[in-house]
């Protein structure tokens, strides 16, 4: 079965249908809770960020300036202790 919404894909792993592939993020209440188990820890090493390049402007696009600071500000919330 393949899924594009994480909920049914979630609920059809839980159900024992098969695999689920997500997030970290998404995944590990569901595991802390043992809902979900782990498997092929080996092949899911652990996700570094997305990195964006585009040509450095000196006015840049409104909406491409909004989606860099988007990113700077999930970036930072992320990493602060």
């Amino acid at each position: 079965m393949i899924l594009d919404d994480v909920e049914i894909m979630i609920r059809a792993a839980i159900d024992g249908v098969g695999l689920a592939f997500m997030l970290e993020e998404r995944a590990a209440p569901l595991i802390a809770s043992g809902a979900l188990v782990r498997v092929l820890e080996d092949w899911c090493p652990p996700f570094a960020g997305f990195f964006l390049y585009y040509p450095r402007q000196r006015q840049l696009p409104a909406a491409l300036a909004a989606l860099i600071e988007t990113l700077r500000f999930r970036q930072e919330k992320n990493t602060t202790p």
